[in-house]
């Protein structure tokens, strides 16, 4: 496989998230997160996909989660990929949801799934889990931009009392789901926009910024205007820990890489110790 044109080191975020009315016996649970893998001969190296499942199994986690894009367009990489991701370790189980780019060839979602399952990795498609006990359920969302993807009717199952994770893979979502208790989103999707500007942050905040504030005619000869509008609504999301109103979102920037590469913006595995607020 090829590496990607700009590729900066691995990085593994270490952070404490505080969940309120959070089981005591589920205080200090550790999570590690993946996220878009894009696993397709030239997004992502094999050794960058090596180092990041050691760097998830050298965390002990208790639960691991993936958050979409296992591929980019084609499905041809899938059984690949599983035989890689089988060296996942957790103690409770790995759970996934998919991204966008997991069910755009009309054979890919079917695949994924099977692979996925085969390894003993459980995909969650608007469904509930729980490998943390009924106190935490996850919750696995249909990809945003999908025909199916319909919160209400599996948020509604849970109790108002009971904190969740939710697992969604576009970030976008967490502008709708501020209608429910969501004690964690956990999402990818942008890649963290890809090249961070020292002092400023992700670059397409800057383009948000330009797109909005010049005519639209000068759009097209203004580089990737176009394409970082049709990414996500909110890039102020791009990346990192933020708090929405009442919930909490934590956006990975993924492992695979896009041109022109990443610059100030590592590929990222997670890692998350609960907490009690």
């Amino acid at each position: 496989m090829l590496s990607p044109i700009l590729l900066e080191p691995l990085t593994v975020e270490r952070l404490n998230i505080a969940i309120a009315d959070l089981s005591p016996s589920l205080v200090g649970t550790k999570i590690t997160q993946l996220s878009d893998l894009h696993y397709d001969g030239w997004r992502l190296s094999e050794d960058l996909l090596a180092e990041a499942i050691a760097a998830s199994n050298n965390e002990n986690p208790d639960l691991v989660l993936l958050t979409g894009d296992y591929i980019t367009d084609r499905p041809n990489t899938i059984d690949e990929l599983a035989n890689r991701l089988q060296y996942l370790k957790s103690r409770l189980g790995i759970y996934a949801v998919l991204g966008n780019h997991d069910y755009y060839h009309r054979k890919a979602k079917r695949l994924l799934i099977k692979a996925l399952t085969g390894i003993g990795i459980t995909v969650l498609w608007n469904e509930i889990a729980t490998p943390l006990g009924e106190d935490l359920p996850i919750v696995g969302l249909a990809d945003f931009w999908s025909r199916e993807f319909n919160p209400e009717p599996i948020m509604n199952q849970l109790p108002p009392h009971v904190p969740r994770l939710v697992l969604s893979h576009n970030p976008d979502s967490a502008e709708i789901l501020q209608q429910w208790r969501v004690d964690l989103q956990l999402s990818g999707h942008t890649h963290g926009g890809h090249v961070n500007i020292p002092g400023f942050g992700p670059a397409p905040v800057l383009l948000d910024e330009i797109r909005q504030n010049t005519p639209k005619y000068l759009h097209p000869w203004i580089p990737f205007v176009k394409t970082c509008s049709k990414v996500v609504k909110h890039w102020q999301w791009a990346q990192g820990w933020h708090q929405i109103k009442q919930n909490q979102l934590y956006v990975n920037r993924g492992l695979g890489t896009y041109f022109p590469g990443r610059l100030y913006c590592p590929p990222e595995v997670t890692a998350i110790t609960l907490i009690s607020k």
